[in-house]
């Protein structure tokens, strides 16, 4: 689906249909993050009582911030033995460092990205109800992923294949490449009554000097900036915000870094770094509808949802996409 946020109309097509949207000087900025097997299985070391675990993010002196379920038996000091791929034998034991707001530090003493490999399950979204596959690892994963660290995909990205991305180069469509690592927090509902007071966790971001170039030479074009997926949204918007003045009058579309972004968008809100939008088709009282509404405004979205319901779109992670322009 094409949204059109100036006039509010509405085309349907198929996902290539997508090229015949771009322009010579566009950007196409794309997520490079890669999912890990980040979901664990485990039991705790004293009384075998088992423990699912989801990696959320790094902490400090190797550990990893960790959520459990259930996580109520997971005091400071508690051994869990991780299980294998065959679900009995353990392929490494985890001690509790430290516990705060619903996480627990687990350390290991060894290689994480080895016990991922023995042990570690691609963490699917949970309305797909069946267990993951081998083939999981590569499917749920963008053909642009390069750097480790999500425990979701970018999903926005998954409707890209390398000859898309071939046929939009040879239109003089460019891309920057940048990161940041999904977590939980992406998908946290909104429960407060006012969206601007909610929450979102930070997630690890990184803008290359090349990315953030590509952005100035395609503004400096008459190009636009097309943000592939909320996650890129709010990264450029994250690097448009920490611009010097400098930067700015440099023509500088963001500010190259990195660092930990909870940035949240939602209406009214001006756009400092992008001007057009391909995302999939979200929640109701999700952070990710109110940044879509931010930028297309709310009747023109709720107007297309109801067109795409029509239509028989699917939602979600794995369905369909749409172009807000």
């Amino acid at each position: 689906m094409t949204l059109d946020r100036r006039t509010g109309a509405v085309t349907i097509g198929r996902f290539p249909d997508l090229i015949d949207h771009l322009r010579p000087n566009d950007v196409l900025a794309l997520n490079e993050t890669r999912v890990i097997a980040a979901r664990l299985f485990a039991r705790r070391a004293d009384t075998g009582g088992r423990i699912e675990l989801l990696l959320v993010r790094p902490g400090e002196e190797g550990a990893w911030w960790t959520m459990a379920r259930p996580g109520r038996s997971l005091t400071r000091g508690r051994a869990v033995e991780v299980l294998a791929h065959d679900g009995e034998s353990v392929a490494g034991r985890l001690l509790v460092r430290d516990v705060g707001e619903g996480l627990y530090a687990l350390a290991f003493d060894g290689d994480w990205s080895g016990l991922l490999a023995a042990a570690g399950h691609v963490p699917l979204p949970p309305y797909i109800r069946r267990p993951d596959t081998e083939q999981d690892r590569e499917r749920y994963q963008t053909v642009f992923a390069r750097v480790p660290g999500a425990i979701a995909a970018p999903t926005a990205g998954l409707h890209f294949t390398p000859e898309l991305l071939a046929r939009a180069e040879a239109k003089g469509v460019r891309t920057a490449r940048l990161v940041l690592h999904v977590g939980p927090g992406t998908f946290k509902p909104v429960t407060v009554e006012d969206p601007a007071a909610h929450v979102l966790d930070p997630e690890f971001y990184e803008i290359g000097r090349e990315a953030a170039a590509r952005l100035r030479e395609a503004r400096a074009a008459g190009g636009r900036v097309i943000a592939v997926g909320t996650t890129v949204t709010r990264t450029l918007e994250t690097g448009a915000a920490l611009r010097t003045d400098a930067e700015r009058t440099a023509g500088e579309v963001v500010a190259a870094g990195s660092g930990w972004t909870g940035r949240l968008i939602v209406p009214p809100y001006t756009f400092g770094a992008v001007d057009a939008l391909v995302t999939n088709f979200h929640l109701p009282r999700s952070s990710l509808l109110f940044l879509v509404s931010a930028l297309a405004g709310r009747e023109a979205v709720l107007a297309a949802y109801r067109r795409a319901v029509d239509e028989g779109f699917r939602f979600y992670s794995y369905g369909d996409a749409m172009f807000i322009a």
